[in-house]
């Protein structure tokens, strides 16, 4: 794996990600993870060198894409990406947003598991190794800064107002196979890892239903690690006395 821009990155920083059941229950079977293209995301920002104001004219000039817009735009149809949380902790914001309001299952892991466990990436088992890329996202303000960066760096850079997101990210380009004539998936594709290396804990969503959790746990439970499975913190008892 190659860190994006040199970064220094504890390998042992907890880093979750959250899944609906189904997609979890996929996952523990067979061990693929879904990497999605840059342009399935509904950040609108995503990649941009900078941000306008709300209401600022638009210069006719830009209406537009140039030669480097439309080569951007190219490449973020040929990078696949999955987004990770960085924290010590569950999240109650991220089992709202990404597990279907407490209902789904999230994975804990860190970096040094993650490049122990993925398994080489190739579109077709007679092609090339895909290269796999890895890094914290930096945000930053971009009303007030424009960046100066690679085409591929850009994607571990987001708007300040993304910042509660303390991403990390892994990414595949594919753009190199495609120039080769190498048919490329329009949106996502699935790579390999092995999860008995990669699953250090797995949560179990505040408002999982009794199907789903016994789902979860067979799943676990034949892949050797159902000793791993944790419920969520939610589920504790408050006390005010």
């Amino acid at each position: 794996m190659r860190l994006i821009a040199n970064q220094t990155i504890d390998m042992t920083e907890p880093l979750w990600r959250y899944f609906k059941t189904e997609r979890i229950v996929n996952f523990l079977e067979t061990g693929n993870l879904y990497f999605s293209s840059a342009r399935q995301f509904q950040d609108p920002f995503e990649g941009a060198v900078a941000v306008l104001p709300p209401g600022f004219p638009v210069d006719p000039r830009y209406t537009e894409l140039n030669g480097d817009d439309r080569a951007f735009e190219q490449l973020r149809r040929l990078t696949k990406i999955s987004c990770w949380h960085r924290a010590s902790y569950e999240s109650d914001a991220m089992w709202q947003l990404y597990a279907e309001d407490w209902k789904g299952v999230a994975i804990r892991t860190t970096l040094e598991r993650i490049i122990a466990a993925v398994k080489p990436f190739r579109l077709k088992p007679e092609y090339a190794q895909e290269e796999l890329w890895g890094g914290n996202v930096t945000y930053v303000d971009l009303l007030k800064r424009r960046l100066n960066l690679s085409m591929m760096e850009r994607f571990w850079y987001k708007h300040m107002a993304f910042s509660w997101e303390r991403e990390f990210r892994l990414a595949v380009s594919v753009r190199m196979a495609e120039e080769f004539g190498v048919a490329v998936p329009e949106l996502g594709v699935f790579i390999e890892f092995d999860l008995d290396v990669l699953v250090d804990r797995i949560y179990l969503g505040p408002s999982l239903v009794e199907s789903d959790i016994e789902a979860v746990r067979a799943a676990a439970a034949h892949r050797g690690f159902g000793d791993r499975v944790r419920v969520s913190s939610l589920l504790g008892s408050p006390r005010y006395s």
